[in-house]
């Protein structure tokens, strides 16, 4: 079952360099190298010039921020309807608001990954933790062994599955009832249903099918999950996903 992933590791902040190191000669070094003033500072046309880079520069970042979150101004927010679905012949049960991001993908970030997980537990334990505010995590979908598949949160949404902020902000996760340990527990059923649900996802975002975009929790970055284990059937799987897929129009 997926951790959390909200936070962004940081980085160690600017930086910071030997660039305060004195020269022999106290303020005027050795080294000696003047600059346009022949001072050894940069000139003011330097300076001018690159006040107006930076200036640009933060011109055009702050554009396409504003392109990528329009949506988050006020009055501007696209209307949603309680219950919608991404996926035909699902059955929508909302995961607590704690354990997702509302977002507008693909518009604010691209959707270029499935990531296949294992509950490690039933189909109600995983939709009861998914509606825990407490658990921290959720998935977009759980398929349960007969092939019923649960929506909990939309796929424009980001969700809180793969525990790395990066993935969990380009790909849907897809929870599977069932043990790693287990392979019984990969129905027929499921594998069909699941199958159908990736090759949906992959067709409305132009996602390749292939492993490099069909991933499973253990092959996320960072992560410690195993899921969904040794016993998932990956060339079935894929082969079932190209099935379905080869039926369905880009964008369907």
């Amino acid at each position: 079952m997926g951790s959390t992933g909200r936070g962004a590791g940081t980085g160690k902040g600017g930086a910071n360099g030997k660039a305060g190191a004195k020269g022999k000669g106290g303020a005027r070094g050795k080294a000696g190298a003047k600059g346009k003033d022949g001072a050894g500072r940069p000139g003011r046309r330097a300076f001018l010039v690159g006040g107006a880079v930076a200036v640009a520069g933060t011109a055009v970042l702050a554009r396409d921020e504003l392109a990528r979150f329009w949506w988050r101004l006020p009055g501007m927010e696209k209307k949603r309807v309680e219950g919608e679905l991404d996926h035909k012949g699902a059955e929508w049960t909302a995961a607590s608001r704690a354990n997702w991001r509302r977002a507008d993908r693909p518009d604010d970030y691209v959707i270029d990954r499935v990531v296949i997980h294992v509950v490690q537990g039933s189909y109600a334990s995983a939709v009861k933790v998914f509606k825990d505010p407490a658990h921290g995590a959720a998935a977009h979908y759980v398929v349960r062994k007969d092939g019923h598949v649960a929506q909990m949160i939309r796929e424009l949404d980001v969700a809180f599955h793969a525990g790395n902020r990066d993935v969990n902000e380009r790909s849907v996760g897809i929870e599977h009832e069932g043990f790693v340990d287990r392979p019984q527990d990969f129905t027929a059923a499921m594998y069909e249903a699941s199958a159908r649900l990736t090759a949906g996802i992959c067709a409305r975002y132009g996602i390749p099918v292939d492993r490099d975009h069909v991933i499973g929790h253990v092959e996320v970055p960072g992560t410690d999950h195993t899921d969904p284990g040794p016993h998932w059937d990956w060339p079935r799987y894929m082969a079932l996903v190209r099935r379905e897929r080869a039926k369905l129009p880009q964008g369907g």
